[in-house]
C-alpha cells in the first residue's frame, strides 16, 4: 500500500522540499584562504555530528530531504551517506571537491560529477539523479555545464538562485520548479533556490546563510505565503551552519557576518521553519510536478 501525500499546515498536498548541502565549515568558498584544499586533511573534522543533529531533528519531526554530498565527504565518510539512506533521504551530488563551476573547464567539471556520482551511488545503493553545484554556481556564462550533467546520468539540478548576487545568481530565471534547456537535444529538471517576490524584485526566502541572517519573521511570512499559495520550495542549509563551536578564523567584517553570525540560533529557526510542512525529497516533489521527464519550459504551475 502507498503511503499518503505529504499535507502542508492548510491541509493541501505538501511541495515543501529539503535539502542539505553536505560539507564542513572548511570547505566553504569564503574561508578558502585559510582553508586551502590541499591542507582540508589538517583541519578538525565535524561532519558526521553536524549532520547526525540534522537526521535526528528530521527524524522527529517527520520529515525527509535530499542531502547533496560532497565527493570529498563521502570518501572520508562513507558510513555517514549509508546512514543517510538508511534513514529514507534522498542522497544527491555536490560535486567532489567544492570547486566552483565557473573556475573548471568542461572536462574537469565533467570528471568532478562523474567521480561523485560513482561514489555516492556505490555507497548508498541509490541511483543519484540530482546535482548542486558549490555556492550555486550555475549561472548564465555556466549554462554549458547542465548538458554535461544531462550525459553523465543526472535527471535534475537544484543550483540556480534566481536574484542577483555578487558569486552567483540568475535573475532572470523562474522562480519556481521548470525544464530547461540542456543542449539542443536535451533538457533537464531546474528546482531553483526559494525566493519571494517583495516589489518588484525577487528576494530570497530562506534557507542557508539566509536562515541565519534574514530577519526570523519575515522567514516564516514568507514560507507562510509559498505554502498558502501551494507552490513548490526547497528549505535548504549546511551541517556546519548549525555548529556554534566549529573553529572561527580572523576574517574580515562581511565573512564574519555571513559565515558566523547566528550560528548559535540556526537549529532553532530550522525547526521553526520545518514544522510549518512536511518536507520531502527534492526528487519526490519534481515527481508529483510531473518535471524529472518533460518538454523545455513546462514548468511548477
Amino acid at each position: 500500500m502507498s503511503s499518503p501525500p505529504p499535507q502542508g499546515a492548510s491541509g493541501a498536498t505538501s511541495l515543501a522540499a529539503f535539502s542539505v548541502d553536505v560539507e564542513d565549515y572548511f570547505q566553504v568558498e569564503a574561508l578558502r584562504r585559510f582553508c586551502p584544499r590541499e591542507r582540508w586533511e589538517s583541519f578538525e573534522d565535524r561532519t558526521e555530528a553536524s549532520t547526525d543533529r540534522l537526521l535526528e531533528m528530521l527524524a522527529r519531526l517527520g520529515s525527509r530531504g535530499t542531502f547533496f554530498v560532497l565527493g570529498w565527504v563521502a570518501a572520508r565518510h562513507p558510513s555517514l551517506v549509508q546512514r543517510i539512506a538508511a534513514a529514507g533521504h534522498e542522497i544527491a551530488s555536490h560535486g567532489f571537491d567544492h570547486e566552483l563551476v565557473y573556475h573548471q573547464t568542461p572536462e574537469a567539471f565533467r570528471d568532478d560529477v562523474r567521480r561523485a556520482r560513482a561514489l555516492l551511488q556505490d555507497l548508498s545503493g541509490q541511483e543519484v539523479i540530482g546535482y548542486r553545484a558549490p555556492s550555486y554556481t550555475i549561472v548564465a556564462r555556466t549554462q554549458w555545464a547542465l548538458p554535461i550533467l544531462v550525459q553523465e546520468g543526472y535527471r535534475y539540478d537544484s543550483s540556480i538562485f534566481p536574484i542577483p548576487r555578487r558569486r552567483y545568481g540568475m535573475p532572470g530565471c523562474p522562480r519556481w520548479p521548470h525544464r530547461r534547456a540542456a543542449g539542443p537535444e536535451h533538457s533537464i529538471a531546474e528546482f531553483p533556490l526559494p525566493t519571494v517576490r517583495v516589489g518588484p524584485v525577487n528576494a530570497p526566502a530562506t534557507g542557508g546563510a539566509y536562515l541565519r541572517l534574514l530577519p526570523y519573521p519575515f522567514q516564516a511570512w514568507a514560507v507562510r505565503r509559498i505554502i498558502r499559495q501551494n507552490r513548490p520550495f526547497v528549505l535548504t542549509i549546511h551541517p556546519w551552519e548549525l555548529d556554534s563551536r566549529q573553529p572561527r578564523f580572523p576574517v574580515g567584517a562581511r565573512t564574519r557576518w555571513t559565515h558566523y553570525h547566528n550560528l548559535e540560533r540556526a537549529a532553532v529557526r530550522l525547526e521553526g521553519l520545518l514544522k510549518l510542512s512536511t518536507y520531502r525529497p527534492i526528487s519526490e516533489i519534481l515527481r508529483k510536478l510531473d518535471l524529472l521527464d518533460g518538454p523545455v519550459g513546462s514548468s511548477a504551475s
